[in-house]
């Protein structure tokens, strides 16, 4: 078998896979990219090396068909337990034939974003549609809760009051609800933030809330200040945290981590450098017909829920141009929240190269 090109330096991902669609060699940059060792690939299926995405194996046989070199846009890997957004250039090998070469690029925004675009906007609509019910709903509510009250004036010491009680409590309830619903878009008050003191008031918070709920904290202290509302993203965690514990029923572990994620798409910016904040509760998990809806409003697992505190986070955090991800299995629920790191000037989400260094990468 003839040598294999000195492809070792490079950096873009580099395989070669034979006519039998097996791995014959990747150099460190594809290592790195997949997080799998050469090792563990070589002499195995590239299919498995990629993944189930059937678009670079439509790359690989028009390549070969056409003796030409293909290349696929924005395609999806699911490898090693990461999601991956990258281009596919495929070129035959001239001196093996049916072998290729594939070499692999990350897309813009290759992290992938709990919600993408169609999403968000679904969400939105929702929203504005629960603001218009809300309206319509609060005068006859008030009508109801009035009647009630001089209902129970009437009825004195009769046994009926306990009914007219639970009319006005109930409406009481309903009341507060729909004052959130309503309740205006505050603007973000900006200014810097320590993330981690974020996320260390969210701790004292929750622990006074649930005295028996365990906390790990896995901080990368390196991080750098966010430009953002302190008040607004505490509520977002703590939404996030509190919905966490009452999974728990207030006895499990919450993990509090951050980490540095690079080259994410933000509201359909490219940041090169972005704050991942994770919160990681050991639950139960989400019903996974629920998955996709836990930011709707009035979407709640749980009894006696409002659906409204996921709501209300990922409106916070969409103030901050950021976005969250969920991703859910009985004993490990992680809501992922991604922020931007700004320079100075605000301007393009690059930071200076001691700044970039000091981040460490997630693992």
């Amino acid at each position: 078998m003839p040598s294999v090109p000195r492809v070792d330096v490079l950096a873009t991902a580099v395989i070669i896979t034979d006519s039998e669609r097996i791995t014959r060699y990747l150099n460190p940059a594809a290592e790195n990219l997949l997080s799998v060792s050469a090792h563990h690939a070589v002499g195995r299926p590239t299919l498995n090396l990629l993944g189930d995405c059937t678009e670079w194996v439509r790359a690989l046989d028009h390549a070969l068909s056409e003796g030409t070199s293909f290349t696929e846009h924005d395609l999806l890997l699911h490898t090693n337990g990461h999601s991956l957004v990258l281009s596919a250039t495929v070129s035959p090998l001239d001196d093996r034939l049916g072998s290729a070469v594939i070499e692999l690029h990350p897309a813009a925004g290759s992290v992938r974003i709990a919600r993408d675009e169609q999403v968000m906007a679904q969400t939105q609509a929702s929203q504005q549609l629960l603001r218009q019910l809300a309206h319509e709903i609060r005068n006859p509510l008030g009508g109801i809760r009035g009647a009630a009250q001089l209902l129970e004036g009437e009825l004195e010491a009769s046994d009926l009051r306990e009914y007219t009680q639970v009319i006005i409590q109930e409406t009481n309830r309903l009341q507060g609800l729909l004052d959130r619903l309503l309740a205006p878009a505050k603007r973000p008050v900006v200014q810097a933030v320590n993330i981690h003191e974020v996320l260390e008031r969210v701790r004292n918070l929750l622990r006074a809330e649930f005295p028996h709920l365990r906390f790990r904290c896995d901080y990368d202290v390196s991080l750098p200040e966010l430009a953002g509302d302190p008040e607004q993203l505490i509520q977002a965690v703590l939404n996030i945290a509190r919905n966490g514990a009452q999974a728990l029923d207030g006895q499990g572990r919450i993990t509090l981590r951050t980490r540095v994620a690079r080259q994410v798409t933000l509201a359909m910016k490219l940041w090169k450098l972005a704050v991942r904040i994770d919160v990681i509760d050991d639950g139960p998990g989400i019903p996974e017909d629920m998955l996709g809806r836990v930011f709707f409003p009035l979407v709640s697992g749980r009894e006696g829920g409002s659906g409204l505190g996921l709501t209300m986070a990922q409106s916070l955090v969409q103030r901050h141009e950021g976005a969250i991800h969920v991703e859910s299995r009985p004993g490990r629920t992680c809501f992922s929240i991604f922020l931007p790191i700004r320079t100075q000037a605000g301007a393009d989400g690059v930071q200076s190269s001691s700044q970039a260094r000091g981040g460490a990468a997630e693992p």
